[in-house]
């Protein structure tokens, strides 16, 4: 018997535990909420040539430039191309344009990824090579050098009588590691001085003031304060001195529960509704066409049985969906426990079969009858 019941205190126990893990709020490292301020990336861009096309380069008659650039480089290589500048042909070449994001702290001979653009009226970068191209910045220095085979991610194909299929973008193009850091910006961790500043990418006083807490109880010192929604800064100790990239690496492999404002986003292009957990609706009336919908809240009590020592009365919202229309055998669809919430609205909805576009038109009329409690964006 002492076993059975010890076997039934275990199960309980695990239950108990499952059930406030899934309950448990997500939470997230400071890493991925906010930004180190003074260590960003930097944007590099640049003009250079794709050759090595099958025929699916720029028009001749079409992109003059392409034409002109390919005789540049050709007399820096020392071919005199200038005179017979009027029969170069281009349909293997492409003008292009290359970006890339170079980090603050890339140091000379690093690696950076690469995107390549058509710039004239190419048909498709595929199978073609980038040439030699310097990468500058917004200071107009040259930081990098991009070259290399491209890999397209889609394709294209054309048949003799004028038919054609394709997938994706056949103009863009990427190469990994295709560039090469020839130049620093200069920057160095000792610049950020005695005091590193986290500057949260979606501001918010709650996250902010989660994220100075967790700092403190974590350097167990009162070491970070909070300046207003989007900032933290953080008072470097005197021991992490001479290693800044030691602070930094303890601070953002913090866990922080983050914040965020109860918003309803709608793409009305595509149909697409995406809501945050915390978005609510207060009781309303909603009628769409033929279709009426009616929200309400009660409250009901529990009493404990006769008898009952350890019962106790306990109050409890509820919140109820009705669904009203032209048939009299239609009734109430679903019930919920608790405030209803616009994923409920929204599921019932759906169960209906309501449109959509319809589903947005009724969102953005509970929004203006002030019973959405959420920021509704619309794209």
């Amino acid at each position: 018997m002492r076993a059975h019941y010890r076997i039934l205190v275990a199960l309980v126990a695990l239950m108990v535990g499952l059930g406030q893990g899934a309950l448990a709020a997500p939470t997230a490292k400071i890493k991925d909420l906010a930004d180190l301020d003074g260590v960003r990336e930097n944007v590099l861009v640049g003009y250079g040539l794709v050759v090595g096309l099958a025929g699916t380069g720029d028009s001749a008659n079409g992109i003059p430039f392409t034409r002109q650039t390919l005789a540049n480089m050709l007399e820096r290589l020392g071919v005199n191309a200038k005179d017979a500048l009027s029969q170069i042909k281009t349909k293997n070449v492409a003008a292009v344009m290359v970006t890339a994001n170079m980090p603050s702290l890339a140091r000379q001979g690093g690696r950076l990824d690469v995107t390549v653009s058509s710039l004239g009226d190419a048909k498709s970068l595929e199978g073609g090579l980038l040439l030699a191209t310097p990468l500058v910045a917004a200071d107009g220095n040259t930081y990098a050098v991009a070259q290399g085979a491209m890999v397209v991610g889609g394709f294209q194909a054309t048949g003799k009588d004028g038919s054609s299929i394709s997938k994706n973008h056949t103009t863009v193009a990427r190469i990994a590691e295709g560039a090469v850091v020839e130049r620093e910006t200069g920057f160095e961790l000792s610049q950020l001085g005695q005091e590193l500043k986290f500057v949260l990418r979606q501001p918010d006083f709650t996250t902010a003031m989660r994220l100075k807490d967790a700092i403190n109880a974590t350097l167990k010192e009162e070491l970070a304060v909070t300046s207003d929604n989007a900032m933290v800064r953080v008072s470097v100790p005197v021991r992490y001195q001479p290693e800044l990239a030691a602070l930094i690496q303890k601070i953002e492999n913090i866990k922080v529960e983050p914040s965020t404002a109860a918003r309803v986003v709608i793409d009305e292009k595509t149909g697409t509704i995406v809501m945050g957990e915390d978005v609510r609706i207060a009781p309303v009336a909603i009628s769409h066409a033929n279709l009426t919908i009616t929200i309400t809240e009660d409250t009901s009590v529990s009493q404990p049985l006769s008898f009952n020592v350890a019962g106790q009365t306990v109050v409890a919202p509820k919140s109820t969906i009705k669904r009203i229309n032209d048939d009299p055998n239609e009734g109430k669809f679903t019930v919920l426990n608790g405030t209803a919430n616009l994923a409920d609205l929204v599921s019932g909805l759906n169960a209906l079969g309501v449109k959509p576009r319809d589903v947005i038109s009724i969102l953005q009329n509970i929004k203006a009858a002030g019973a959405l409690q959420a920021e509704l964006v619309i794209l």
